[in-house]
């Protein structure tokens, strides 16, 4: 595949034009922290909103549902889907607490939450190990899929790619800090966006696939098109929509869909102008994440099957494939090959844009744990605003360099994605209580992140995981299934059992905090009448609880949003009679949940 004249015009106008916002708004960045990772605050909710949905519109994510379809189906999504859950609880709850701590980044949350040497330990370690670790994680996978489209698309050897890619996005993400991020975003979403219909519509129109009409009658494909798993096959009914639905959303930490939020959509919830700001910025991002951008992505994907039935076919057309890189993700990168001049310039800039706006969000994140967290906290308090920001860049330079390291050595986007979800499995729930529940201590959140890692590591052993769950073909303790619920209830029971065997924290810091958030309910009964009976007056809220209405409207939200995915596709699919139905549904949810949302805001003015 050859690029023109005109592909090249596009791409290097897209550059300069990124660049260019970054250069623009350095200076102001680089004047002190607040600017360079939150911009002073006063960000509005829909550039936050195209922000966050232009951030999780990475190279890895189409590569990622390719993946999935092809061999799950579509119902194979399910096991992000489910993380709906997750972000509309964060919109109609965990937002305005998040605007309300007014903290720099989730990690001061710890100190803010929790006292003594336990909350400093757990602020300076997991500073490190999100920050850092976790970041360059998720990182590298977004840097793996820049280089197998290097490969497929442009015959460009790994090197080269991360050379190319690294280097602008490095350039720009130092000097805009995150006021360019967010600025670039704003821009990289509409060309991510366009760049994918273009190629969902071409790719579908393919003469080897026909079109819609005969794509999903296609009895290749036919099995594949399920919303959801078929009854039949039990297996898939559990590992891809039971246990996403019912254990993962709430039980596992991953990047863009923390249970009662953080990462990077705290970082923008913290850089809102105010409450309303941060709740609907994450609102509009949920919206638009798993409604209405996955559908390009399927249509690619079960196209794909068609064109390149098997990983033998993709091996075939792409020889220069180094074997440690051939999956089925491959797919993606694969079918773009066969776009025209122009539309082929248009999708290799929407694929950097994605990568760049996603690698730019995670290297401004992380650079804020390693500044605001760990160097201002443990190396030097007394550093000046232009040293810090300084440390700043050179951190960004940091997790640049180890990411694309790392990529070098992955081979699926799925293998990362599987990694991360076991390794935060069971301590979602730790994150969502802790407002909530005075009990919860620092402890509670240590014991959690390491049992939870290393009960992962340790059943991810051959020898153990044969032993448990029957890997390899051997016949285990437990069906195959249960590795991941296994992780969540064991490490559940650890915290637990930590919680009430460690002492609560100070009165005194649970006064502060809930002065200053407000959250209410059962869990801070015993706080209130302690406080009462020392005579400090720490509820300023004095009005009625609104959690429960702010939990009927996530499950509203919910329905509405599935509700509109579903719709969608049953267009696509072409049953139009079910689809009008789904219509009615969404209609209905959206009334409702606009009737409630409308009480929660007369409650909370009130």
């Amino acid at each position: 595949m050859e690029l023109t004249t005109l592909d090249y015009s596009i791409i290097i106008f897209f550059f300069l034009t990124t660049l260019t916002i970054g250069l623009v708004v350095a200076r102001k960045s680089g004047k002190n922290t607040s600017e360079y990772f939150l911009s002073g605050r006063n960000m509005p909710w829909w550039l936050l909103g195209f922000s966050m949905v232009a951030t999780t519109f990475s190279t890895d994510t189409p590569n990622l549902v390719t993946d999935l379809v092809r061999q799950d189906g579509v119902a194979g999504n399910w096991v992000w889907w489910a993380f709906l859950l997750t972000g509309l609880l964060t919109v109609f709850i965990y937002a305005r607490l998040w605007r309300r701590s007014n903290v720099n980044t989730d990690m001061e949350f710890y100190e803010l939450r929790y006292s003594g040497k336990p909350a400093r330990f757990l602020r300076g370690f997991r500073s490190v190990y999100l920050g850092f670790v976790f970041n360059i994680l998720a990182m590298s996978g977004v840097t793996l899929a820049a280089i197998k489209i290097g490969q497929v698309m442009l015959g460009l050897s790994a090197w080269e790619t991360v050379g190319y890619a690294a280097a602008v996005t490095l350039v720009f993400s130092a000097l805009g800090g995150f006021k360019g991020v967010v600025y670039s975003d704003f821009l990289l979403f509409f060309v991510a966006m366009i760049g994918a219909i273009g190629a969902a519509y071409y790719c579908v129109n393919l003469p080897e696939v026909g079109g819609i009409d005969k794509l999903v009658s296609n009895p290749d494909i036919k099995d594949k098109l399920g919303l959801v798993p078929s009854w039949s096959d039990k297996k898939a009914v559990i590992t891809l929509l039971i246990i996403p639905l019912a254990i993962q959303w709430w039980s596992s930490w991953y990047p863009g869909a923390e249970p009662g939020g953080g990462g990077y959509i705290a970082q923008r919830m913290l850089a809102a102008k105010n409450e309303n700001h941060a709740i609907g910025a994450t609102f509009f991002f949920n919206i638009m994440h798993y409604a209405l951008r996955p559908w390009p992505w399927i249509l690619v994907a079960l196209a794909s099957l068609v064109v390149f039935p098997d990983l033998a076919s993709i091996q075939e057309a792409f020889p220069g494939i180094t074997e440690d890189k051939l999956g089925h993700d491959l797919a993606y990168p694969a079918m773009l090959t066969m776009l025209p001049a122009g539309l082929l310039g248009l999708v290799v800039a929407s694929l950097v844009a994605a990568y760049m706006s996603t690698i730019s969000t995670h290297l401004n994140w992380g650079a804020s744990y390693l500044v605001n967290d760990v160097y201002k906290e443990f190396v030097d308090k007394d550093a000046s605003e232009k040293k810090l920001v300084a440390v700043g860049r050179l951190s960004t330079v940091l997790l640049m360099v180890v990411s694309t390291l790392i990529a070098l050595a992955l081979t699926n986007a799925v293998q990362l994605f599987d990694y991360i979800i076991m390794f935060g499995a069971g301590t979602g729930l730790i994150f969502i209580l802790r407002w909530f529940w005075w009990r919860i201590n620092a402890w509670s959140e240590i014991s959690a992140m390491f049992s939870s890692g290393i009960i992962s590591v340790i059943i991810s052993t051959p020898t153990v995981k044969a032993m448990m769950f029957g890997a390899d073909g051997q016949e285990g303790w437990f069906p195959d299934w249960f590795q991941f619920p296994f992780v969540v209830i064991t490490t559940t029971i650890i915290w637990l059992t930590v919680t009430f065997m460690t002492k609560p924290d100070d009165d005194s810091k649970l006064f502060d905090f809930y002065k200053r958030i407000q959250p209410g309910g059962p869990g801070w009964k015993k706080v209130l009448a302690k406080a009462a009976a020392e005579n400090q007056d720490i509820v300023t809220d004095k009005g009625k609880w609104m959690i429960p209405q702010g939990i009927l409207a996530m499950v509203l939200g919910c329905i509405l949003v599935y509700s509109v995915l579903f719709t969608t596709g049953n267009f696509i699919y072409g049953n139009i009679s079910q689809a009008f139905m789904l219509l009615g549904v969404v209609i209905v949810s959206g009334f409702l949940l606009y009737r409630t949302w409308k009480r929660i805001g007369k409650a909370l003015m009130a």
